[in-house]
């Protein structure tokens, strides 16, 4: 390799390295390198003092239910009365979104997976493998992503 390309490819790997984020705030990672959610991002709500965007109010979650939010690809679900879990909604054979939760389960159009509201677990495949867990936060009747 002669040294000109060498320097090209050196000047490209610094500029993807500079433009993947740091640690100051910019959104690509906290002081610890853990990446970082920028909630609100794509539909302009702000982060709140109790976590990130909001999501829903407690009420409007179902008990025994639950609603799946596409634009943020996540499901929260209320297995029990105050009890209040979320997880990925892309579903872990295809990568499908899931569509609705009924009867105990969040379902995927696709090809038919079917995994509990309580933690996720694959009821029915092809999945099988669990949807992710997702972080959020109950305050004041709200629910936050994060």
């Amino acid at each position: 390799m002669n040294a000109r390309r060498r320097t090209v490819l050196a000047a490209g790997a610094a500029a993807l390295a500079t433009g993947c984020g740091t640690s100051d705030g910019d959104g690509g990672g906290d002081a610890t390198g853990t990446p970082t959610t920028s909630a609100g991002a794509t539909d302009g709500a702000s982060p709140g003092a109790s976590g990130g965007a909001e999501l829903a109010r407690a009420e409007d979650i179902p008990v025994g239910g639950g609603t799946v939010f596409k634009e943020r690809k996540v499901v929260v679900t209320q297995p029990e009365e105050g009890e209040f879990e979320a997880f990925s909604a892309v579903c872990t054979h295809a990568s499908c979104l899931v569509s609705t939760v009924s009867d105990g389960t969040i379902n995927c159009p696709c090809h038919g997976s079917r995994y509990s509201i309580t933690d996720a677990a694959v009821e029915a495949g092809p999945a099988t493998r669990p949807l992710p867990a997702e972080r959020i936060s109950v305050s004041d009747g709200t629910i936050r992503l994060g």
